[in-house]
């Protein structure tokens, strides 16, 4: 029997798969929602993979000031959405909560239904997008909170390559969340290798000199179909170094130019930490629901897979 999703965390294996995606927005007519999920349904399960990523989307204005090249639409509750409309599919699912819209009473309240749930559950917890949010309960005062009272939770957080490169302390913050339970980290979508191999450095630095168990660090990738979901990622703090933006930008083909590129950075992040011993894992996501971009996701996980099964022989 295959390991699960589960068993691979608790091994710090590498090589874990996930597929991840946001859910439907709160006004799609019930109809529509019903294909929404049928097609989304067939799809994961045409796919090999460990688990299913839901995020909670945050609106992220107070972020930056740029305007958002797409109106902010809320979505369905990932909770909601993963358990109850994505329920059929026996796929473990790792569900993102907003801790920063949280009250200490309500997140509570949450744990407890987490913990009354017959499998353990899965969730990363997100932090304020900005430190100008308003914030309700913050994320280190939530990983207290679900140490204390939904122990079973298995729990992951986010690292951000990008915020190392300008600040050169993001290791240190992978380590003080695995110290308060994090047991795997999934990044921000992955085009800048520099900035990324940096983080990992610095990480198994502060590993070896922490004595610190190491934990799945797991790459997010995204293709880039257009030069509006460039932009649009862009918004969302993805960084593109300007020779790569420039040939996604001005490529006769950018979403087989995005594919070939994310092959690239992945092969060579992956043998950068296979020489680190970090075990690393690989999300794709498709931040468009343009048709296009979502079928070359799936291209894309099929093809790192690939390249994770041969170099793992």
């Amino acid at each position: 029997m295959n390991p699960s999703l589960l068993d691979k965390i608790a091994a710090r294996q590498a090589g874990i798969c996930l597929y991840g995606f946001a859910p439907p927005k709160q006004a799609t007519p019930p109809d529509r929602l019903a294909a929404i999920v049928a097609q989304q349904i067939a799809r994961i399960e045409s796919l090999r993979i460990d688990g299913l990523i839901v995020y909670d989307v945050q609106d992220e204005a107070e972020r930056i000031a740029t305007p958002r090249p797409f109106p902010f639409l809320p979505t369905l509750d990932p909770e909601i959405y993963a358990h109850r409309y994505l329920g059929p599919l026996a796929i473990p699912k790792i569900i993102y909560r907003s801790v920063s819209r949280d009250t200490p009473a309500g997140f509570v309240r949450w744990l407890g239904d987490v913990e009354a749930a017959p499998a353990p559950r899965i969730s990363v917890l997100v932090g304020a997008p900005s430190q100008r949010s308003a914030v309700g309960l913050r994320l280190a005062d939530a990983y207290d909170l679900a140490r204390q009272h939904a122990p079973r939770l298995v729990l992951g957080g986010i690292a951000i390559a990008e915020r190392h490169s300008r600040r050169f302390d993001e290791h240190e913050r992978m380590l003080a969340k695995a110290q308060r339970g994090c047991r795997f980290f999934v990044t921000q979508a992955v085009y800048d290798v520099t900035s990324t191999k940096s983080l990992l450095s610095d990480y198994a630095l502060g590993i070896e000199r922490h004595a610190a168990p190491t934990v799945p660090v797991i790459l997010t990738f995204s293709p880039c179909g257009s030069a509006k979901t460039l932009e649009f990622m862009q918004w969302l703090g993805i960084a593109f170094p300007r020779w790569l933006e420039n040939e996604l930008r001005y490529a006769a083909n950018p979403l087989a130019t995005s594919l070939e590129l994310c092959r690239r950075i992945f092969a060579e992040v992956w043998d950068y930490a296979r020489g680190k011993r970090l075990p690393l894992g690989v999300n794709v996501e498709s931040v468009s629901i343009r048709k296009a971009e979502i079928d070359a996701s799936i291209e894309l996980l099929r093809d790192l897979q690939q390249h994770i099964a041969r170099t793992e022989r």
